[in-house]
């Protein structure tokens, strides 16, 4: 008997849905996943569809990544299989995991693991083409992500009830086994924060007693990128945190926890309060570049972590936090250093955790074009800043999160042509040497004042440029 004819008792499930989930795919993958549901049918297999990209249809939210699970082939008989009508990448071979060239589809058998030491990859892990579906559904993390769909027989499986969560939004744990795997804890973080989920209590019980075991940096990334690039209501995904106890090992967010502000202007309450509905208004005004909701969401998540190391009650009764900006620069350093290698990233938000104050005060002072031009050397693009400060005026119910002060910048910026770059110097090297200079230490001080020149406004152009590089040769 196949495995197909195996679980056809599962099949009345689904025909009381009525759903295709191949309907949420992209039209050319549809077409494949049949065609591999088939070859692997008429190898006396069976192809499930499993995962993410199954809750994602339930959800009526567009796929992209396809896993599929196949039952009564071992990894040897698949690879060969697949390898007769499609090309192949075995990019997880060890755990007999296949890649079609060209499609976000990955393919493998149903995996045993054993727990043998700490942390995210403390496992040996074991194919088993021959597992009951319930067994291998025991292993995924989530009830909402242990459902499978067969796409010939359009018939789903749900040994843990998780279409029922779905229902419910609830996020729930599928066996004890959740606790294995530490990365779990974030994953739930991010889940929450983008399906606005609750927490089933027994879910949440079981995560306290997990601890990070020396999660490695690209792990937590991950899980974080997620909850920033794709969280609707990032807020469920932090007070998740804090009530799991996971706050703990993010000790720069932790001391926003009841740090004061001055409810004039900050009426919200504390600090870690005001970041959660920052993060909540950055989440309604994403531009969908990953890279720059990256940047932004995480510069709104640390803008005001210099908050507790500067907050005092003066002799009025005023709370207040000078020059809090400044001395945010550490600890988002430190935060960021325990997420992430990438220095780049790092860089692109420190500026911007630096500068949050700026337009505002820019606007109360009418500044200059040199100053608006200075700002945008400073912080590379004026147009993350005021998605950052408009966050940052969105966190402060029931206030107003009007924002003059970014209207009135964003035109200047504009018009100044600053407002998704820094300025270029216009005056380089090769134009001193043009006039005679030998290059040596000589060239970094004239260059630098003629940078400073062109900021000011004195030029705008080569011809001005040179123009103003020769009077100061010739002074």
């Amino acid at each position: 008997m196949s495995y197909y004819e195996l679980f056809a008792v599962h099949t009345k499930i689904h025909k009381k849905m009525g759903m295709n989930i191949l309907e949420s795919f992209e039209p050319a993958t549809q077409g494949l996943c049949i065609e591999l549901a088939k070859t692997i049918h008429n190898a006396r297999g069976r192809a499930l569809i499993v995962g993410g990209c199954v809750r994602d249809a339930l959800l009526a939210r567009p796929s992209k990544d396809i896993d599929f699970e196949v039952y009564g082939l071992d990894a040897e008989s698949l690879e060969k299989l697949l390898a007769e009508k499609f090309q192949v990448d075995a990019v997880g071979k060890s755990f007999s995991v296949f890649k079609i060239k060209g499609h976000d589809i990955d393919i493998s058998i149903p995996r045993r693991e054993c727990k043998m030491g700490s942390g995210h990859k403390g496992f040996i892990i074991t194919g088993d083409p021959h597992m009951s579906f319930a067994a291998a559904a025991a292993r995924r993390d989530f009830t909402i992500n242990a459902i499978s769909w067969d796409p010939l027989s359009s018939e789903i499986i749900d040994p843990h009830q998780g279409q029922t969560d779905l229902q419910q939004k609830i996020l729930r744990h599928t066996s004890e086994q959740f606790a294995e795997d530490p990365l779990r804890v974030l994953r739930a973080m991010q889940f929450i924060a983008r399906f606005e989920f609750k927490i089933a209590a027994d879910t949440l019980q079981l995560c306290r007693a997990i601890t990070p075991e020396g999660l490695p940096k690209e792990r937590l990334f991950d899980e974080w990128s997620k909850l920033i690039c794709k969280g609707t209501k990032p807020s469920l995904g932090l007070l998740f945190l804090r009530n799991c106890g996971w706050i703990r090992y993010f000790p720069e967010l932790a001391t926003l926890i009841d740090c004061p502000q001055d409810p004039q202007w900050h009426p919200e309450g504390d600090v870690w309060t005001h970041t959660l509905h920052c993060l909540d208004a950055f989440a309604t005004q994403k531009i969908h570049d990953e890279w720059e909701d990256l940047i932004v969401g995480l510069a709104v998540l640390c803008h005001d972590l210099g908050k507790p190391a500067t907050t005092f009650t003066d002799s009025d009764g005023r709370i207040k936090s000078p020059n809090h900006e400044a001395m945010g620069e550490y600890p988002t350093r430190s935060f960021l250093d325990r997420l992430t290698e990438h220095k780049e990233l790092i860089e692109a938000i420190i500026p911007l955790v630096l500068a949050h104050l700026r337009p505002t005060m820019l606007h109360k002072d009418k500044a200059s074009d040199a100053a608006i031009r200075r700002l945008a050397r400073k912080v590379v693009r004026i147009d993350r800043l005021l998605r950052v400060c408009a966050a940052d005026m969105g966190g402060r119910p029931p206030k107003s999160p009007d924002f003059p002060a970014g209207r009135w910048l964003a035109q200047r910026a504009a018009a100044l042509a600053v407002e998704d770059s820094a300025p270029k110097p216009i005056i380089l090297g090769r134009h001193l040497i043009d006039q005679g200079l030998t290059p040596g230490k000589t060239f970094k001080p004239i260059l630098e004042k003629c940078f400073e020149a062109q900021l000011d406004g004195a030029f705008n152009d080569l011809e001005g440029g040179l123009n103003y590089l020769k009077s100061q040769l010739d002074a």
